[in-house]
């Protein structure tokens, strides 16, 4: 009898795995992925559902077995290693750049690992021990915001918005959403800018929603490599006074641990070199950091920058010969 019921436990989790793929699955599909008859996935239908899923059926040729979204949250059904997932996820939501989930992320959390087998829970614990967090000193941003940001996105509305900008200006701006992007500090939104006729990259913890979300809008074609890509370009140059377009004589992935997406990006050009694009408020900002690398360089562009480098040059010189005669360094 045991032996059973662990069995259609089992094949439970794999059928609700099945049915969360975005799409319709027939009976016979599910039977054959599951290794049993159509009658056999009919009743493991019928017990998801009396668990609180909501699977949806339609009848048919063409019709079949589907999860949909639900009123209530039903039972989960987590495997190991994704009970565990859910639990270091809620440890950082707890102390992360969302505010107002840290004290129901607490709850969620504890909740969870109450019923944690002692196998996962000290895998948990493990970690917890292991793993410390540093304190937030970013803005943060509401959870509210963020879902509806992601709803407008979802559902093509455009949203209304005031902003304040990095001088502390403020205006209203009408955008068409695309896309949420996290950097791990702070968060982002991608949006076609309705007056400037252009894509745009607005700092969340910036913006002062105006809710409800407006009309519903045609999706565009999304800006060149995706919100994601777009957003790192506009973050690691396009906020700055200078922009850069640096050679480096060392390879992409070694160049790439010393770089952020909120500080450039990085491109290979062969084996030996990669091509870097940043920027900085300050031509000696630039001068130095592009010296940290450790390795030569060729500056392609602002030509500002070519000429400041000379400067620093002469007076890194200055620094290393100091005229010791007098106490006074060389001129």
């Amino acid at each position: 009898m045991m032996a059973g019921m662990k069995e259609t436990s089992a094949r439970l989790l794999r059928l609700l795995g099945l049915l969360q793929v975005p799409r319709e699955w027939t009976g016979t599909a599910l039977a054959e992925r599951l290794d049993v008859d159509v009658r056999t996935v009919r009743r493991d239908v019928e017990k998801l559902r009396s668990l609180g899923y909501p699977v949806t059926s339609t009848p048919g040729v063409t019709g079949g077995y589907k999860l949909g979204a639900g009123a209530q949250l039903p039972p989960l059904l987590l495997d190991d290693d994704e009970a565990v997932a859910v639990a270091v996820g809620l440890r950082t939501a707890a102390g992360g750049t969302v505010s107002g989930i840290e004290e129901t992320s607490v709850r969620a959390l504890a909740k969870l690992e109450q019923v944690l087998p002692n196998r996962l829970r000290r895998r948990v614990a493990a970690l917890g021990a292991a793993t410390a967090t540093l304190g937030n000193r970013g803005p943060t941003v509401d959870a509210d915001d963020l879902s509806a940001l992601a709803a407008a996105c979802r559902d093509h509305e455009r949203l209304r918005f005031d902003y304040t900008t990095g001088n502390g200006e403020t205006a209203r701006r009408i955008v068409e959403p695309e896309g949420l992007v996290h950097t791990g500090r702070r968060w982002y939104l991608v949006a076609w800018d309705t007056d400037r006729a252009d894509w745009r990259t607005f700092r969340v913890d910036r913006m002062t929603l105006k809710l409800p979300a407006g009309p519903r809008f045609t999706p565009r074609e999304p800006p060149e490599g995706g919100a994601a890509a777009f957003a790192q370009r506009g973050i690691s140059t396009g906020a700055y006074t200078y922009r850069a377009r640096v050679r480096l004589q060392a390879p992409a992935e070694e160049v790439a641990e010393w770089v952020t997406p909120a500080t450039g990006t990085v491109e290979p050009i062969d084996e030996r070199s990669c091509m870097l694009e940043t920027g900085a408020n300050s031509l000696d900002a630039l001068g130095v950091w592009m010296g940290a690398f450790g390795v030569d360089f060729e500056v392609l562009e602002p030509p500002e920058l070519v000429e400041h480098l000379h400067v620093l040059a002469a007076r890194f010189t200055r620094a290393a010969t100091p005229d010791r005669t007098n106490g006074t360094f060389g001129q």
